[in-house]
Order: structure tokens, then sequence, then C-alpha cells
């Protein structure tokens, strides 16, 4: 067994309160041999949001969450029974969650978990961040107009540049890691942020952050077909790569989408910057939906999540799978020791879906 002292400590955060989020994170933690697990979790997550569940799941030993009333030190860690499993309730407040019905409470549990994740990240008390799926519209609904995602969210926390490319949303699948130019934005204006400056800024923090042989998709079907296709590739894509390898950067492109994205796959290339997120999610989603890692590129520390929503359908019945989550910490582990989680065997395709 290895000492407690020796295990990275990880903050993993229940996503939406009536989302699977809470029920993925009660089956990896409390299903786990405490004595074989590489890790140490700390559950940032309502003590309201597991109540739903214990009915559903009343195999699962939840007298082993053990709720604190505050963040906890180091020392309180070590003293603590390793077979507990430590839970902070950002929110410590009696209340029903109707697993399946996000309303302003959900919104707000979601963010107060998130905040209190980014804080403990950011001070260094955690090796990293582990984020369950949140609802972009409950949020922007009912408490942060104009949230778009844990990305720019983490970003802005972080003093990043909310429009710049000094950050990425990246995905790590098997044999396939597509890093995003931009996220969650109607295609039209995705499009329109497909200039050369944000595209060199986007390759060197791919670069710098991932590193190996980087792809750029092409803007127009088979990048063009040398001007056939439009003047996009050309004029707004080529340069940037050409800058880029000026600057001694291993960058190729535009490459056509169309056969990108297999190219990838069978080794020729470590990475694909997608120019907008369909275009990279698809093929990242057809190739391991439900178990690729999404790692946001450009923090002062490592987060990392599922790719996969709330799943408000499935919320409280009691079937989530826990397996995605699995993958994540599986690949946020291999990214603490120094190397990208390349090659890993895919999963059986899990029963959460967005």
């Amino acid at each position: 067994m290895p000492g407690t002292a020796l295990r990275p400590l990880l903050a993993i955060t229940q996503g939406d309160p009536a989302g699977i989020g809470p029920e993925t994170l009660a089956k990896l933690v409390l299903q786990e041999d405490s004595a074989e697990r590489p890790y140490r979790p700390l559950l940032i997550a309502e003590r309201a949001a597991f109540e739903p569940l214990h009915r559903r799941l009343p195999a699962l030993p939840w007298d082993r969450l053990h709720f604190l009333g505050t963040a906890p030190s180091p020392a309180e860690l070590e003293a603590l029974d390793p077979a507990l499993v430590p839970v902070l309730d950002p929110v410590a407040e009696r209340r029903t969650v109707e697993p399946g019905k996000p309303g302003p409470q959900e919104a707000h549990g979601a963010l107060a978990a998130l905040d209190a994740g980014i804080a403990l990240a950011k001070e260094g008390s955690v090796a990293a961040l582990v984020t369950a799926p949140v609802a972009k519209e409950v949020i922007a609904r009912h408490r942060l107009p104009g949230f778009v995602g844990h990305t720019e969210y983490l970003a802005e926390a972080c003093g990043l540049s909310r429009y710049g490319r000094d950050y990425l949303m990246a995905f790590l699948a098997p044999e396939l890691q597509v890093a995003l130019l931009s996220t969650h934005l109607p295609l039209r204006e995705a499009l329109s942020r497909v200039e050369p400056g944000l595209l060199l800024e986007a390759l060197e923090c791919l670069s710098r952050h991932g590193g190996g042989r980087i792809a750029v998709a092409g803007f127009n079907p088979h990048a063009g077909e040398g001007g056939l296709l439009g003047w996009e590739d050309a004029e707004l894509v080529a340069p940037a790569v050409a800058q880029a390898r000026r600057h001694g950067l291993d960058v190729h492109g535009p490459e056509s989408a169309d056969s990108l994205f297999a190219r990838a796959r069978s080794g020729q290339f470590d990475w694909v910057l997608a120019l907008y997120h369909d275009q990279g999610l698809i093929a990242v989603k057809t190739a391991c939906f439900g178990t690729a890692t999404n790692w946001t590129l450009g923090l002062p520390f490592l987060r990392t999540s599922v790719d996969h929503g709330t799943a408000f359908s499935l919320a409280g019945l009691g079937v989530a799978d826990e397996r995605p989550l699995a993958a994540v910490v599986a690949a946020t582990l291999e990214l603490l020791g120094g190397s990208l989680p390349r090659r890993r065997a895919q999963l059986a395709e899990p029963a959460a879906s967005t």
C-alpha cells in the first residue's frame, strides 16, 4: 500500500447537483479499495446531492463519506481514517435536490463547488482539479449570464485572456489528441475567430503544453482545394502555420479535415488543432464517446474533466456509469506523472450520455 503522503490529492467537483455527477463520484470512490487507490480523493459536493441516491443505491457504503465543515489542512487529511472519503460541502445547506430537475439552487451549488475547487488548486492544496459536468444553460439563466462553460470560467479565474489563445480546450482519446481553437460559440462566430494571430497563439500554447507534431485542420473542404473551394485556408491558416514553423514549432497544414483525424490516429501527428468545436469533437466522440479526457491547457494547475454532459434524464435512477470519470482520473494521474495518456485502452460504451 502506498503511503498517503505519496499519493496525489485530487479535488473532484460535483458538477450540477441534479445531474449524474454526484452519482458517478459516489460510485467511483465508494466502490474503490482505498488501500489500493493510487490517489486521495477530496470530493467537493453537497450532502443534499447525495441524499436522493441512498434509496436507489443502498449497497454503497454511504457512511464512508466524511463531511467537512471547512477545507481540510494537510494534517487533517493525514489524520483521517483512510477508509473514509473526505467531502467538502460548498453550500452546507439542508435542502432537497430533485435529480433531473435543475434550478437556481443547483446553478449556485455547481458554481460554489467549482469556485472551491479553483481556490484549492490555485493555492496548491491539491495536485489537480477534476470536474463533473455542469449545465451551461442552467447557470447562464439562473446565476451567471454569459456563462459558456468550465473552460472560460477557469481561464478568467486564473487571469487568462477571455478571447486570446493563451489557454485551450483539449481532449485526450485513445490514439487521438485534439485541441480546439475556440470552444462553445455559434459556428458563424467561431469561424470569424479564425485569423493568423489567434492561430499562432494557439499553436504556441499547444506546442508549449502538448508538444509533438501538430496538424492544423483546414477551414474549407479539402483545405480549400488550392483556392477552388475558398480562400480562407491560403490567407488565414497557412500564414499562421508558416510563422509557427519559423518559430521552430513542428506544425503542418492546413490539412484536409475529412482525413486528418484518421491520419492522426494512425500516428502521423501527435495533435490536431481543430478550428471550431464540432470539427474536433465529432472526431473525438466518434473515436471514444464518453471516455475521453477534457484537459484545459494553459492553466497554472492541472484541470481535467469528463467529455459527457449532465444527463439529466438518467439522474437519480442509479444507472449512471462511473467509468468515464475513472478514465479521467487515470489520465489525470498520468499527466501528473509527466506523460500524455496516449494509446489508452478504450472502455466499453458507457450508459451515461449527454
